[in-house]
């Protein structure tokens, strides 16, 4: 995902988070190998950011998919 974010000029940075970060977020997602991107909107109850998908994570699950398929088939960059 750093790669991608990357790629796509998105500024990144690794390090903890507080949860009042996650709580104030714009938006939030989650990422691993079997889930690939999963947009967060709610965490304890909470709402992160709008309730919905942001911006950011949509144009991250679309630079990942647009990496991991070719011609209708999906492999792992």
């Amino acid at each position: 995902m750093l790669l991608l974010a990357a790629k796509g000029k998105i500024k990144t940075e690794e390090r903890l988070i507080t949860r009042h970060e996650v709580f104030t977020a714009d938006e939030c997602f989650l990422t691993g190998t079997a889930a690939e991107i999963i947009p967060v909107v709610k965490v304890d109850g909470r709402v992160i950011g709008s309730g919905a998908p942001g911006a950011m994570t949509k144009k991250l699950i679309q630079q990942f998919h647009a990496a991991t398929t070719r011609y209708g088939v999906k492999y792992i960059v």
